[in-house]
């Protein structure tokens, strides 16, 4: 079967978290499989346009989903050699799952992670590309593809940790020269290609809209509903700024303006620690579900384990 290379591999940056997440939380080297579509890039026929155009190939490979059973050697063996049993139950379980919540996903290929190892493909990631490129499951249409994908994740071997905790790289099993071809990898909503994406959003920013003046105004014959008003404000303005009053808006507004840098300063100060707030509540749960994550996989290994007789 003749080669179809791919121009690019494109990944979304949630798809691409989640998974760099699950290789960071798992107990050791992991691996899995990745799942997507295959599309056709339509060619560019602007004169100034500056983005390289492969006229050899036009196939977008797009990872959409993964799968990961958190231990190394999950459907195939120490040798490399792919036990076909194992893979399809696995690639029609998760086809299953997520053809009936989103668009169909078809198997692309696979993932491995080790840690603080070089970043190539071993012997043995070599052998199990090889026996994947031999299916014909990955797309479906007027040609047939292989799941001929492959991501490789290490972590750094010496201290660059302190700068990034995960190197990947993106490859392309090719059937006829037995080898791998690299491939650029494209993370979606990233870089200036994917500005036009955002062409017709318009920003909604959580600070709510205040009359400022009528809430200064102390005025002794003041109403019961200008106050439930300035409550009201003042609890919107909490959600941002915990701790600055709604009266000292004024100040930033009008002839007052010149002289309100201690204001900004205070408003920007309680924004932040608002945020802080915020992230350390984060964290807090991030740690929680950590946690329980390790408590489920006890339970699986301890369930999964065989009872002696």
């Amino acid at each position: 079967m003749d080669d179809l290379p791919f121009q690019k591999i494109t990944i979304s940056g949630p798809t691409l978290s989640a998974l760099m997440h699950r290789i960071a939380t798992s107990l050791g080297d992991v691996d899995g499989l990745l799942f997507g579509h295959v599309t056709r890039l339509t060619p560019s026929t602007l004169t100034d346009d500056n983005t390289p155009q492969n006229p050899d190939s036009d196939l977008v490979a797009t990872i959409t989903s993964f799968f990961c059973p958190n231990i190394p050697l999950s459907f195939y063996d120490s040798l490399g050699r792919v036990d076909s049993v194992t893979l399809h139950r696995l690639v029609s379980s998760t086809t299953q799952q997520s053809n009936s919540s989103s668009s169909s996903s078809n198997f692309l290929g696979w993932f491995s992670a080790r840690r603080k190892s070089p970043i190539r493909p071993s012997m043995r990631e070599f052998c199990v590309s090889q026996s994947l490129s031999r299916l014909k499951t990955a797309a479906k249409g007027d040609k047939d593809l292989n799941p001929c994908v492959f991501l490789l994740f290490t972590t750094p071997v010496h201290g660059e940790m302190l700068y990034h905790t995960h190197e990947y790289r993106a490859y392309q099993f090719q059937i006829n020269s037995r080898c791998f071809e690299p491939k650029t990898i494209a993370i979606d909503n990233i870089g200036p290609d994917f500005r036009g994406n955002y062409g017709c959003f318009s920003p909604n920013s959580p600070f709510p809209e205040l009359k400022c003046a009528s809430a200064m105004n102390d005025e002794v014959g003041e109403d019961l509903n200008r106050m439930e008003r300035v409550s009201k404000d003042q609890k919107e303005l909490d959600m941002v700024a915990e701790g600055f009053c709604v009266g000292d808006l004024g100040k930033l507004m009008g002839s007052e303006t010149v002289n309100s840098t201690m204001s900004l300063e205070d408003l920007y100060e309680k924004m932040l620690g608002k945020l802080d707030n915020l992230a350390r509540q984060v964290e807090k749960s991030n740690a929680k579900v950590l946690e329980m994550e390790n408590h489920n996989r006890k339970l699986r290994y301890k369930i999964a384990r065989p009872v002696p007789e």
